[in-house]
């Protein structure tokens, strides 16, 4: 993150934000579960093998999504040796494409399928910033964030660097903001919520596009 020059940060936060959005209109759509916060999902499944909890299936999905989105991002562009602006764009288009199938085939009674769906996206777009094929931070999760802005703190009470941790405070408030928004929509709109990160996924490809245009140095 501290390597990002500005306006990649601002999209860093944005995407956070994008994040947060989805993530919270799906605790709320499945009853508690996570579409972008897996050591929440790896706890609640743990807890579910040792109570036979019959949610367990569900949550494994989840996870299998997740880890399979992450893997479909990490392999775009590998073979054929894109652009990374325009792997970026790839991306966020098919972000933006399942994040829109996902209400409409909900709607069918395939409630489950929907949010694998978007916990797929959230695993693609942790690889947004990939750099030399490895994640350079988390958009979708924020423990690694907090820790980060503690480890600032601590160098600046010890007189080191005094903004270090600024930006990982940034990345936390959108991410805590977008679930904010996401969890309003929710109560108007249900899971057609999505729409709306959707739609802002699909904005940023087409601007991508346009231009040529990195979100990573």
């Amino acid at each position: 993150m501290t390597r990002l020059d500005r306006n990649a940060r601002i999209l860093a936060v944005s995407f956070a934000a994008m994040a947060g959005m989805v993530d919270a209109i799906g605790f709320l759509a499945s009853g508690g579960f996570f579409l972008s916060f897996m050591s929440g999902n790896s706890t609640r499944f743990s807890v579910g093998v040792v109570e036979g909890a019959p949610y367990v299936g569900m949550v494994s999905l989840l996870l299998l999504s997740f880890v399979g989105g992450v893997v479909a991002g990490s392999l775009i562009g590998r073979k054929n040796m894109l652009s990374p602006s325009r792997r970026q764009a790839y991306i966020l288009i098919i972000i933006s494409i399942l994040l829109f199938a996902a209400p409409v085939i909900a709607s069918f009674e395939f409630l489950l399928f929907g949010l694998c769906l978007a916990a797929f996206c959230m695993g693609l777009e942790n690889t947004l910033f990939e750099r030399e094929g490895s994640v350079s931070f988390g958009l979708t999760y924020m423990t690694g964030a907090l820790v980060k802005i503690g480890q600032g703190l601590a160098t600046l009470m010890s007189g080191g660097a005094r903004f270090a941790w600024v930006p990982y405070l940034l990345l936390w408030i959108g991410l805590v903001s977008g679930a904010a928004i996401g969890a309003l929509l929710f109560g108007f709109f249900g899971l057609d919520s999505l729409w709306l990160p959707a739609g802002y996924a699909g904005v940023f490809a087409l601007v991508l596009l346009a231009q040529g245009n990195r979100i990573m140095p």
